[in-house]
């Protein structure tokens, strides 16, 4: 297992597809989970629970897993479709918190993205997101800013990718 954490807007999600396509490409079952498909604006990491029981700890059991996607297509986060995850020989986990320090124990890497400034990886978001998400996305890393800080993500990480790199 292994995680891809770092701030929002950071490039998470198209470094864990590249490491998935890569590992898929040598013939090794992968599956992507993302912490976007749990956190709403009102739950940004307070959800794990429902990740540990319904993918993690199935997927320890030699079982599949599963859960029920958010949806954001309507810019207002609701239950979405049911998602099963096979058992892999790699599970990548990507997204904020995913490399939280309750999982790092059984993670066999974490990559740490910094992915240039707040106000560089907040454009990127609002580019992404359209310009209605931008006041949220900013309180959004206030908040991470904060719960980087007390979890120790980027200092635990076993390797640190800046955005020159990125």
């Amino acid at each position: 297992m292994l995680a891809v954490d770092g701030p929002s807007g950071s490039g998470k999600s198209t470094l864990a597809g590249k490491i998935v396509a890569e590992l898929a490409g040598r013939g090794i079952r992968t599956a992507l989970v993302s912490t976007d498909e749990f956190a709403t604006w009102d739950e940004p990491v307070s959800w794990w629970p429902r990740l540990e029981t319904g993918v993690l700890e199935p997927l320890r059991a030699g079982r599949p897993g599963g859960y029920r996607r958010v949806d954001w297509s309507s810019g207002v986060p609701q239950p979405g479709e049911e998602v099963e995850i096979d058992v892999p020989e790699v599970l990548v986990l990507e997204g904020v918190s995913s490399g939280r320090a309750r999982i790092r124990p059984s993670l066999s890497l974490l990559v740490w993205l910094d992915g240039g400034t707040e106000t560089e990886r907040l454009d990127r978001g609002v580019g992404r997101d359209g310009p209605e998400s931008r006041e949220p996305l900013r309180r959004w890393q206030l908040f991470e800013r904060g719960w980087f800080s007390v979890d120790g993500t980027r200092a635990a990480a076993d390797r640190v990718v800046t955005s020159r790199e990125w």
